[in-house]
């Protein structure tokens, strides 16, 4: 049985406008700058720079004005009887995306054509070839196998119809192996060091005894060398510490992702920070400044609204070719307007936030000295600017200031807070810089734990458990002490 009735529902939708605002709020000032840029591209009524004074313009009789708009442009050129096409909308100067294809060709892509450029100067047979090549595709940008050579036998028989065994695909790898740079094709870490280290022995008359005793502890004792349990390979070896030093020395010098050499060098399109903001100290005192040098000033081209007043004005506007050319150029007039408009309130919000940023943070910015950062989670901008913890957070994503101290990242400035056994709650920052002090300052024969640490840490007034400890180890990349050990 099906029942009709009436409800009410309280329901809230975003207007276009605020759905433009939100997705300009997340992108960066080159981002920004390429989305102003396709925004002329695909609205005409759309224009950069200073726009023009009319008394600076000559002045002419309406009648030449018309005849200027119906002469030398006229909407009907992007308008059928029908409807609009979708290419008469749209600029063909470029693709829809430009900048993504200025970096088409990937890092991995000219680090494989090295690779097969080395192939082709090897005589190889047909058969060894198509295998070698098959296996340089499985080769990651750092220069690891990360393929079971199980896996490639079956791949070449069902995607290429090519029967090899085992041993065929292992004969291939280890031509491969020979290539440059040193450690190419390998499998696990012990097996790229280990090719490094026989490429060695191979070439270097030198110090013969150490890389031969390196690469006798690389294969027998790899583990415990891992792990750094030098005193059990100093035990099995009958060997004393300083020719265990020697071969530390030896493997610091490896390197364990062979492939990120080539595949920087042939980096066709390098990162590059642009940042957001600009600050300054003048007399004292933080002058910040939005950084618009790549962002145009835009208006709307007055020959369209005159234009859509003169369509309007007309007496016969039954026309069906004049009612879809007054739709289409209000549409484009509304477009540009809206966008100006979200362009002009990404800016208010952008400084907006920052000032906030800037007042909250303001010891530090003074200093530049981490200690001074206060504990600051997007709640606390949100509360002082009035604005959306989410509207913060986009603020906050991806964009950059530059201060007399360096570029920093605007995700920088915020962190948690822990409190100290006095009540006062210090950012957690200062936790970190003190550890990073600590560990630096450590006997490296004997690394502080993590327990030890924690026990600094609370003489000086905070209180932290051993975990959280290891928590801000993890988050700055410090190995446990076992691993930091040196001989």
């Amino acid at each position: 049985m099906i029942n009709q009735r009436l409800e009410h529902k309280l329901l809230q939708k975003l207007s276009p406008q605020q759905i433009q605002l939100i997705k300009l709020l997340e992108v960066p000032i080159m981002e920004l700058e390429q989305r102003i840029k396709k925004e002329i591209e695909e609205n005409p009524v759309l224009e950069e720079g200073k726009k023009e004074d009319p008394e600076d313009i000559d002045s002419n009789s309406e009648e030449d004005e018309t005849n200027e708009y119906d002469e030398e442009f006229s909407v009907d050129d992007y308008i059928e009887d029908e409807e609009v096409p979708t290419y008469k909308l749209k600029s063909n100067n470029y693709a829809e995306n430009k900048d993504n294809m200025e970096g088409a060709y990937s890092e991995s892509s000219s680090f494989r054509e090295h690779m097969l450029s080395q192939l082709n100067l090897v005589k190889l047979k047909k058969l060894e070839k198509q295998i070698a090549e098959y296996i340089i595709g499985n080769i990651d940008d750092t220069g690891y196998l990360r393929r079971e050579v199980e896996a490639i036998v079956d791949d070449l028989a069902f995607a290429q119809n090519i029967e090899v065994d085992e041993e065929q695909v292992e004969h291939s790898l280890k031509i491969i192996q020979n290539f440059e740079p040193s450690g190419i094709g390998a499998r696990d870490l012990q097996e790229c060091l280990l090719l490094q280290i026989k490429n060695k022995i191979k070439y270097n008359k030198k110090n013969k005894k150490i890389l031969e005793l390196t690469q006798t502890i690389l294969e027998d004792y790899f583990d415990e060398f891992s792990k750094k349990h030098y005193q059990k390979i100093i035990n099995k070896l009958n060997m004393d510490s300083e020719n265990l030093k020697l071969v530390v020395e030896q493997v610091l010098k490896l390197n364990p992702k062979p492939g990120n050499a080539y595949t920087h060098r042939f980096k066709t399109n390098s990162q590059q920070i642009t940042p957001d903001f600009i600050l300054h100290e003048v007399n004292n005192e933080m002058v910040l400044n939005l950084n618009s040098s790549n962002v145009p000033p835009l208006y709307i081209n007055s020959t369209y609204e005159n234009m859509l007043k003169a369509y309007s004005e007309k007496k016969k506007k039954n026309n069906k070719k004049d009612k879809d050319t007054i739709t289409f150029v209000k549409q484009k007039l509304d477009s540009a307007k809206w966008f100006i408009d979200a362009i002009r309130q990404r800016q208010n919000t952008l400084l907006l936030t920052m000032q906030a940023i800037l007042r909250y943070q303001e010891k530090y910015f003074l200093s530049g000295d981490e200690i001074n950062l206060r504990p600051m989670i997007l709640k606390d901008i949100a509360k002082k600017t009035n604005l959306d913890i989410s509207t913060i957070s986009r603020v906050a994503n991806s964009k950059y200031i530059q201060t007399q101290y360096g570029i920093f990242s605007l995700k920088f400035f915020f962190s948690e807070g822990i409190e100290t056994q006095e009540g006062v709650e210090v950012s957690t920052r200062e936790i970190k810089k003190i550890l990073k002090i600590a560990i630096e300052n450590e006997n490296k024969k004997r690394p502080l734990t993590d327990e030890k640490l924690a026990k600094i840490l609370q003489d000086k007034g905070y209180k932290i458990a051993r975990r959280t400890v290891a928590k801000y180890r993890e988050q700055m990349n410090i190995l446990v002490a076992r691993l930091r050990k040196e001989l």
